[in-house]
C-alpha cells in the first residue's frame, strides 16, 4: 500500500525519527543490549510501530486518531519494560489481566498496521488463525485439525510473552537483517549506484535488435541489489527502459511482461535475495552465505529463460535496433567500477565467517565513503537521508513479520502445521500408491498452495506460513530441509507474477499502458522456467545439486540438463527455434522439458530425445516452407 505524501513539517519529523531508529539498529550490531534479543525486539517494535500509523494513511498530515494509535502503540509496545523486563518474562503462562489487556491492544494495533501497509488479507488470515485457536474444541473430534481449544489469556500469552509470537524469528530477522539491508540499499542508491547500473546495462549492449530486451533484464538484476523489492525494481526499471523498448517496437504487454520478470528476478538473485532468505537462514540455522550459494544455479536458469525469451521475442515481432545515447562500456565502467565493491565485500566477509549483520554494515560504510566521490558538499545530509529512508522502507516488512507471529504461535500451540501437512500427504496417497508419484503430487499440491497463498499475502508472510504448514509435508516424504525451504521460497516469490493479482505485472502495465491481464500472462511466459525448476529441487536426490549441495560433477550435469529443459520451455512459450516454431515442435517440447527437469539419467535421455525430435521436425518443416516460397 502507498505511504502518505506528507507535508514538509511532518516529513522532517519522520525523517528525524527514522534516523534515530537507524542509529539504534547500528548500535545493536556492535553494542547489543545486555538483556538479550527479545529486549531489543520489544524496543524496536515499540519505536517503529507508532511510525507506521504516522506514515501510512490518508491525507498529508496524520489526523488526531493516528496520533492516538501511535501513542497507544508505543505504550503497549514498551509495556513489558515498564514494570521490569525480567518480572514480565517470569509471568509467562500466568499473565495478569493488565498484561492480557496490553497484549490484546498490541495485537489489534499490529493487525491495523499490517492492513495499512499490505492490505486486508493478512489481518483476516491472522484473525482466522486466532478463531481456530479459540474455537478448535468445537470442531468434530474426527477431524485431524481438531484440538481442545486455547483460552484467550493463553492465546495472548503466546503472542506477547513467548518466543514464537510477536517477538519471534520473523521480527528478529526484520530487526536484525532486513532493516540493515534496506539501509544498505538506500545508501548504495544515494551513492549513485542505481544510475550506474542502468548506464552500464545500456552501454553493454548498445545497438542491436535484442539490445533493448537484454538491457532491461541486466538492469533489473543490478537494480535489484539496490531495492530488494520485485515491484519497486519493476517500477524503477520501467521508468528508464520502457521508452527504449517502445522505440524498438515491443508491444506494450510484451514489454510489461519483460519488465515485471526482470524486476522480480532481483528477489531471486544473490547477493541480496529477498527478506525470506534471511528467515531461511534463521530457520535452518545456516549461514546466509549458504543460502546465497544455494540460489546461484536457480538464478542462472531464471535469467537463461528470460534471455532466450528476449531473443525469441525480438525476432518474432521484428524488434528494431535503437540508438542509445550512452558512453562506451569501458568508459562507464572506469567511472563507476567502485559501485561493485560493496557487493563483493558482503560476499568476501561472509566467506570469512563475519556475521551477516556486520558484513552488511561494513558494506554500507564502503558505499557511504564512495558517495563522497560524487557528493562532497552535501555528503552528511545524503547519508543521513539514506539511513532514514532505509528504515522507513522496512516498515511494511516489520508489520508483516510482527503479524506473522500470530500464525506461527497458533500453529505451535495447536499442532495445526503437522495436521495440515499430514492431510496433504494423505490426499496424495489417496490418489496414488507409488512413493514417487505421492511425492510428485505432494510437490505439485504444495506449489499450487504456496502460489495461491502468495496471491493474497506478501512474500515474507507467504514463506513463513508455508514453511510451518507445507514444509513438514515435504520433509516427511524425505525431502531435505534446505531443498524444501528453497522450493517454498521460490514459489512465494513467484506469486508476485502469478495471475490474477501479480503486483509486479500490474505495476509494469501501469507504466506501459498495456492491458493488465495480458501483461500478466506475458510475465508468466517469461518466468515459466522458474515455476518448474523448483520442482526439480524436491523430486529427486539429484535436485540438491542444483543448489550446489552435491559434487561438482553432479552440479554440472544437473545444470546442463536443466538448461536444456529451460530451452525447451522457451521454445514452447516463445514460439521460436531457428525460425518460427509451429505447434508440432512446440508440443514436443512439453515432454522434453518435463523429462529433462526430472533429474535422473533415464528421464534426461528421454527428454533429450524429445528435444532432438522437436529440432528435427522444425528443421524439416522450415526447409519445406522455404522450398514452397
Amino acid at each position: 500500500m502507498p505511504s502518505r505524501s506528507l507535508s514538509p513539517r511532518w516529513e522532517r519529523a519522520l525523517w528525524i525519527a527514522g534516523l534515530l531508529i537507524a542509529l539504534l539498529v547500528l548500535k545493536q550490531v556492535f553494542f547489543p543490549f545486555a538483556k538479550g534479543s527479545q529486549y531489543y525486539l520489544i524496543i524496536f517494535l515499540a519505536v517503529t510501530l507508532p511510525l507506521v500509523f504516522l506514515s501510512y494513511g490518508r491525507g498529508h498530515a496524520p489526523p488526531w486518531w493516528d496520533w492516538v494509535l501511535a501513542a497507544a502503540a508505543f505504550v503497549v509496545g514498551a509495556y513489558p519494560l515498564f514494570g521490569g523486563f525480567d518480572e514480565f518474562l517470569n509471568r509467562q503462562g500466568q499473565l495478569t489481566s493488565l498484561d492480557v489487556a496490553a497484549g490484546a491492544v498490541l495485537l489489534v494495533l499490529i493487525l491495523e498496521a499490517c492492513r495499512r501497509t499490505t492490505g486486508w488479507v493478512l489481518p483476516v488470515v491472522c484473525l482466522a488463525f486466532i478463531a481456530y485457536a479459540y474455537y478448535g474444541g468445537f470442531l468434530p473430534p474426527s477431524w485431524s485439525i481438531a484440538h481442545s481449544g486455547v483460552d484467550f489469556a493463553q492465546i495472548i500469552n503466546g503472542f506477547f510473552n513467548d518466543a514464537s509470537g510477536f517477538y519471534g524469528t520473523p521480527l528478529d530477522v526484520a530487526a536484525t537483517y532486513i532493516v540493515l539491508f534496506t539501509i544498505y540499499g538506500a545508501v548504495l542508491n544515494a551513492s549513485g549506484a542505481g544510475t550506474f547500473f542502468v548506464d552500464i546495462s545500456f552501454a553493454a549492449f548498445r545497438k542491436s535488435r535484442t539490445a533493448p530486451g537484454r538491457t532491461a533484464a541486466t538492469a533489473g538484476f543490478l537494480l535489484g541489489t539496490v531495492s530488494g523489492s520485485g515491484t519497486a525494481t519493476t517500477v524503477s526499471l520501467g521508468a528508464v527502459t520502457w521508452p527504449m523498448l517502445q522505440k524498438a517496437g515491443y508491444p506494450k504487454e510484451n514489454a510489461g511482461g519483460l519488465l515485471a520478470a526482470s524486476g522480480i528476478g532481483a528477489i531471486l538473485s544473490p547477493p541480496t535475495l529477498g527478506a525470506a532468505a534471511f528467515i531461511i537462514a534463521e530457520y535452518l540455522q545456516v549461514s546466509y552465505l549458504s543460502v546465497l550459494i544455494w540460489a546461484v544455479i536457480p538464478t542462472l536458469l531464471y535469467y537463461l529463460g528470460i534471455a532466450l525469451a528476449v531473443e525469441a521475442d525480438a525476432r518474432r515481432f521484428g524488434a528494431k535496433p535503437v540508438d542509445v545515447d550512452a558512453p562506451r562500456f569501458w568508459d562507464v565502467l572506469k567511472l563507476g567500477w567502485y559501485h561493485f565493491l560493496s557487493l563483493g565485500i558482503i560476499i568476501v566477509f561472509l566467506a570469512l565467517d563475519i556475521p551477516v549483520y556486520k558484513a552488511v554494515v561494513y558494506a554500507t560504510g564502503v558505499a557511504a565513503l564512495f558517495a563522497l566521490i560524487n557528493h562532497r558538499r552535501d555528503w552528511f545530509r545524503l547519508v543521513a537521508d539514506a539511513l532514514s529512508i532505509g528504515v522507513r522502507s522496512a516498515f511494511p516488512v516489520i508489520a508483516v513479520c510482527a503479524a506473522a507471529g500470530v500464525v506461527t504461535s497458533t500453529i505451535t500451540k495447536t499442532g495445526l502445521g503437522q495436521a495440515l501437512a499430514g492431510s496433504l500427504v494423505d490426499l496424495a496417497s489417496a490418489l496414488a500408491s507409488s512413493e514417487v508419484v505421492v511425492l510428485m503430487l505432494t510437490a505439485v499440491f504444495s506449489a499450487v498452495a504456496v502460489s495461491v497463498l502468495g496471491l493474497a499475502v506478501p512474500v515474507t508472510a507467504s514463506f513463513i506460513i508455508s514453511w510451518v504448514v507445507i514444509g513438514p509435508a515435504l520433509i516427511t516424504l524425505g525431502v531435505e530441509p534446505a531443498e524444501t525451504a528453497m522450493f517454498i521460497f521460490y514459489y512465494a516469490v513467484l506469486s508476485e507474477v502469478t495471475p490474477p493479482t501479480a503486483l509486479a505485472a500490474v505495476a509494469a502495465a501501469a507504466l506501459t499502458g498495456g492491458d493488465v491481464m495480458k501483461t500478466m500472462w506475458q510475465t508468466w511466459k517469461y518466468t515459466l522456467p522458474a515455476f518448474l525448476v523448483p520442482l526439480a529441487f524436491v523430486l529427486t536426490d539429484s535436485g540438491a545439486a542444483l543448489l550446489l549441495r552435491g559434487s561438482l560433477l553432479e552440479s554440472v550435469w544437473t545444470f546442463g540438463a536443466s538448461a536444456l529443459g529451460v530451452a525447451a520451455l522457451a521454445v514452447l512459450t516463445g514460439g521460436w527455434l531457428f525460425g518460427p516454431a509451429r505447434w508440432p515442435e512446440r508440443v514436443l517440447c512439453v515432454p522434453a522439458a518435463l523429462f529433462l527437469l526430472y533429474l535422473q539419467p533415464l528421464t534426461i535421455a528421454i527428454g533429450a530425445g524429445f528435444l532432438v525430435v522437436a529440432v528435427a521436425v522444425h528443421l524439416v518443416t522450415r526447409g519445406r516452407v522455404r522450398d514452397a516460397t
